[in-house]
């Protein structure tokens, strides 16, 4: 049964990839091209552009690079909901499988995304130094794992909690716990600021919405592909037996 779950997160994955091509390609590709044009004419201006050769062409990476570097993520992303579908489905509650696919899109979307955006959002070319790249991708990589650690904390604390608050309170209780926690470490870890002068305010706005907004498309696509399907194969499995996905 695992197996079939996650085959079925594969191609929920698969789906949501292409729809997230596709917004990032219309969205987010032209202001990926402003960012170069104003990164080399500010080299230009200081006399240290060097024209080196490109071993892909814009055309390339804004198309087939694009495309299978988002398609390569959102399939692993599909995968990694299948398995934590697989691990909560029946622990966290008489949740249906249509629901807890929902929630946990916008679990995993808030988590592994929402959360590290807010502290470290993204920038397109020109915005950040090479050189801190390794500083920023460590510190980015730390938000995300906290900020997963911190939801998977919170879900089981309100577990707990249900017993002796009831379900609205122990809700509310934990959500509290995971937003503490999350802005305990946003407060603790350094802030980065490389944003350049007179680069365009409009075009880091924009970069940073469209980005914001192909993830979006991408869980909310894994969330609903996946509840469809899977409804279907568990009412087909285990019929009127007790909700589980044991083989």
């Amino acid at each position: 049964m695992e197996k079939q779950l996650i085959a079925r997160g594969l191609l929920a994955g698969a789906v949501a990839g292409v729809l997230a091509f596709v917004f990032a390609r219309v969205f987010v590709e032209p202001v990926i091209d402003r960012a170069i044009a104003f990164e080399e004419a500010t080299a230009d201006a200081h006399g240290g552009h060097e024209h080196g050769v490109e071993l892909f062409t814009r055309g390339v990476q804004g198309n087939i690079g694009m495309g299978l570097g988002v398609l390569a993520f959102s399939v692993a992303m599909g995968a990694l909901f299948a398995v934590v579908f697989c691990v909560a489905y029946g622990r966290v509650g008489n949740l249906s499988p249509r629901l807890l696919s929902v929630l946990l899109a916008g679990g995993m979307l808030l988590s592994l995304y929402v959360i590290p955006f807010l502290k470290y959002p993204a920038n397109p070319p020109a915005v950040s130094l090479d050189e801190t790249i390794r500083q920023r991708t460590l510190l980015y990589l730390m938000v995300v794992v906290l900020s997963a650690a911190a939801l998977v904390a919170a879900v089981w604390l309100g577990r707990r909690l249900v017993d002796r608050f009831g379900a609205w309170s122990a809700t509310l209780l934990a959500l509290s716990a995971y937003v503490l926690a999350t802005a305990t470490v946003m407060v603790v870890l350094p802030t980065i600021d490389e944003t350049p002068e007179n680069f365009p305010a409009d075009d880091l706005y924009e970069f940073r919405l469209y980005s914001l907004g192909t993830q979006v498309v991408m869980w909310t696509t894994i969330g609903l592909v996946f509840a469809s399907v899977v409804a279907r194969l568990l009412r087909e499995r285990s019929g009127r037996q007790p909700a589980s996905i044991s083989a």
